[in-house]
């Protein structure tokens, strides 16, 4: 059972009920992410992610990890260009060990100078691993050219000069700033009941009260056609995409449906056409991001640098049969077969559960079940289907490729590509 409640301080908390599990998943789900920072603080999203992880005004560091780790507890967070998690799965029985903690590093956070200058060298290092990794670098750069000039073009992890000049009272202001009642949603998933959980966050959430409403600007500049980056590696990336809804478009599960007919499973038509039958990738997909006012579709493959071209060309190949012939039924059938048994499957787990709550009432204001998900899903038509992938893959596609490849002498060869 699904419940949804407003705490004494704004902060909405959500819980779904699971019997017979031991164990219950904690996130708090803050309204913040890399595409609200200025220039000028560019990763201090992620910053603070690190931050938050390194002791409360009570407990440092070392203490809260022998907690977490003496209660056999995961804790871990993540940043997004809209939002941040914090979460942490333990046993029920620990329950309110692990509340008491999540309250204490998301209300009164240490955020020592010793801990901002060991986490930035953290940082630092994430940077130049993350820019080492191809398949990671070709996302941001085709996330780069996608917003040009837009904070969704930016990079989460911030660059080096931004995370290298932050300071401890910068980072501090933006917390205090961002970190409001009404800006979270505390999701709680597994052995609990819902009317404790709120008793108990009402005595134990404290923090600054009230929300800020933040100013974001949907992208107005025309997406960029190409982006080369060279790289002396052995096996080359592509990134192929289009601007895609929003968020909340009415075509969200139009558009989930085609994603997993396109490259989301071993039948889809990318893995079957250049890996099972040319041999041409290891790799081979397709994806969708939706933020607030944008989005991005987007195919992606790992190949050998000499075998680019013909992998770039047969993208663009079935990006250009999808807009003009669309899919098929058996196609469509298998796509919402697979996406009800993923849903289905991913429901077993706690962290999973509490994630689609989280994210459902945070992204969405709604509470959406299961069931009712895969009711709109079962209820998108082949028509609507088809006539997005026209629209969609009709507009000028945007092409980033990470390789040992020379962006001045291949730019037209690319092109033509």
């Amino acid at each position: 059972m699904i419940q949804l409640s407003l705490l004494e301080n704004g902060t909405r908390v959500v819980t779904e009920t699971i019997p017979g599990v031991s164990s219950v998943s904690i996130g708090f789900w803050v309204g913040v992410g890399s595409r609200d920072e200025r220039t000028s603080e560019a990763g201090a999203s992620h910053f603070l992610e690190h931050l938050l992880f390194k002791g409360t005004q009570e407990l440092t560091a070392s203490q809260l990890a022998k907690i977490v780790d003496r209660a056999g507890g995961d804790m871990n967070a993540f940043t997004t260009k809209e939002y941040t998690v914090f979460y942490l799965r333990l046993l029920s029985e620990d329950f309110r060990l692990g509340l008491d903690i999540m309250c204490g590093i998301m209300s009164r956070p240490a955020l020592r100078v010793e801990d901002v200058e060991a986490e930035r060298h953290v940082i630092l290092d994430e940077i130049l691993m993350h820019a080492d990794e191809p398949a990671d670098l070709v996302a941001e750069r085709f996330n780069q050219a996608m917003f040009p000039e837009h904070p969704l073009g930016r990079e989460v992890l911030g660059l080096q000069e931004t995370v290298a000049a932050l300071e401890r009272d910068a980072i501090r202001e933006y917390f205090e700033t961002h970190y409001l009642s009404e800006n979270m949603v505390i999701a709680i998933a597994g052995d609990v009941h819902h009317n404790s959980v709120v008793d108990a966050l009402n005595g134990a959430l404290t923090g600054r009260v009230g929300r800020i409403e933040l100013d974001r600007q949907p992208p107005r500049q025309p997406a960029e056609i190409l982006d080369i980056t060279h790289r002396p590696i052995e096996q080359a990336h592509v990134m192929i995409g289009v601007r895609a809804p929003e968020r909340r478009s009415r075509t969200r599960f139009a558009l989930g449906l085609l994603n997993q007919a396109l490259g989301g499973g071993i039948s889809s038509r990318l893995f079957q056409e250049i890996r099972e039958k040319r041999g041409l990738a290891y790799s081979v997909w397709s994806d969708r991001t939706a933020y607030t006012d944008a989005g991005t579709f987007s195919v992606s493959a790992g190949t050998s640098p000499e075998k680019v071209k013909e992998v770039i060309k047969l993208l663009n190949e079935e990006l250009d049969k999808l807009s003009s012939d669309g899919l098929s039924e058996e196609e469509i059938d298998l796509a919402r077969k697979h996406i009800r048994a993923e849903t289905l499957l991913s429901s077993e787990d706690t962290g999973a559960r509490m994630s689609r709550i989280g994210a459902s009432v945070l992204l969405y204001d709604e509470v959406m079940t299961i069931y009712d998900a895969l009711k709109r899903f079962d209820e998108v038509t082949l028509e609507e289907v088809n006539s997005l992938a026209a629209t969609l893959f009709s507009r000028p596609r945007t092409l980033a490729v990470v390789g040992p490849f020379d962006p001045f002498s291949w730019t037209d060869e690319f092109s033509e590509a």
